[in-house]
């Protein structure tokens, strides 16, 4: 090698180690990424068992895991309206092997119900996918005289505050559809808060409470079998799984609708390559003949999404119940 080109060698090599250092330091993402996942997902449900969310996981979790290759296994972290267990995502490592199921009850109410949060639901989280629409359905214990929303409603007016609400919790969507009820039809029920939906559902089931606006697949088993009584759904449109139960609008409350929504997210930061495996395989199962059966069977509407298409979902959820919330005067700290 003449003198010449030895220089120009010489020259080039502080560029060419540069470039093979940050190439190692890029690699290990793209790995992981191409290899990922090599063990158990885990798929944290911020609400105990029992519960919608609950319901939901169990249905999707197992095809979800047979499309990943691993098993996705179901982690249930209730407490503090959704807090503790969306805290724990918000704050895993954001390697792909914690997710989060949950819904707009969390994600976009709670921002507007708690002064402060231990997460930010559109800073920590990197969105996967919307999974399903939810209606929330009226139902009542069979011990109350009231076969529609509008003999419910005459009952209510006649007997102020002798009517009691269960929900989830304070602050839930169960809550504050109860809250915009009670506003717009003019009567005076009261709230038995508890912690989770599955506590609440066991209470009403045993007549302790009077009515719940309630999650369909929570509660769509009971009223199918008797133990509760339908008296309408919280959407705009009828839901095909039950089109003998009439919308709350159309029922006796003229303008009546919350729609409740779940979506899957995992922690910020986790590989844009990782969320994007994460999206694919769930709109595949989520299309799976079995999985919208089961869905469609417990009241919900599949619905599926880009991560930005949720991402931007999200943000107007949020300023929508920040509305919501301020109309109804619902605040719990």
């Amino acid at each position: 090698m003449s003198a010449e080109r030895r220089a120009v060698a010489l020259a080039l090599a502080p560029s060419v180690v540069l470039a093979a250092a940050a190439a190692a330091i890029a690699l290990p993402d793209t790995v992981h990424a191409q290899a990922w996942p090599v063990k158990p997902v885990r798929m944290v449900v911020p609400f105990p068992p029992a519960g919608g969310t609950d319901v939901i996981a169990r249905i999707i979790a197992p095809r979800l895991g047979e499309a990943l290759g691993q098993q996705v296994v179901i982690d249930n972290r209730a407490g503090a309206n959704g807090n503790v267990g969306t805290e724990l995502v918000a704050r895993a490592s954001a390697d792909g092997y914690t997710v989060l199921l949950n819904g707009g009850g969390t994600l976009a109410v709670n921002p507007s119900l708690y002064s402060r949060l231990p997460y930010d639901s559109l800073r920590d989280f990197a969105p996967v996918s919307l999974v399903a629409l939810q209606p929330s359905v009226l139902v009542v214990h069979p011990s109350v005289p009231a076969r529609s929303v509008a003999e419910l409603i005459a009952l209510a007016r006649r007997q102020p505050g002798q009517l009691n609400y269960a929900s989830s919790g304070s602050g839930s969507l169960a809550h504050l559809s109860a809250e915009v009820f009670k506003t717009m039809a003019r009567v005076d029920m009261v709230h038995v808060p508890y912690k989770g939906a599955g506590p609440s559902l066991a209470d009403l089931l045993a007549g302790q409470v009077h009515l719940i606006f309630a999650s369909s697949p929570s509660v769509m088993p009971h009223v199918q079998n008797g133990r509760l009584r339908a008296l309408g759904v919280t959407t705009a449109r009828r839901v095909r799984a039950t089109p003998d139960v009439p919308t709350i609008a159309e029922a006796g409350v003229p303008g009546f609708e919350l729609t409740g929504w779940y979506g899957l997210l995992a922690p910020a930061g986790t590989p844009a390559p990782v969320v994007g495996r994460l999206n694919a395989e769930l709109v595949k199962t989520l299309g799976l003949a079995d999985v919208q059966e089961k869905l469609v069977g417990q009241g919900l509407e599949v619905a599926t999404s880009t991560p930005r298409e949720f991402a931007d979902f999200l943000k107007s959820e949020i300023a929508k119940y920040a509305r919501v919330v301020r109309e109804a005067g619902v605040k719990v700290d």
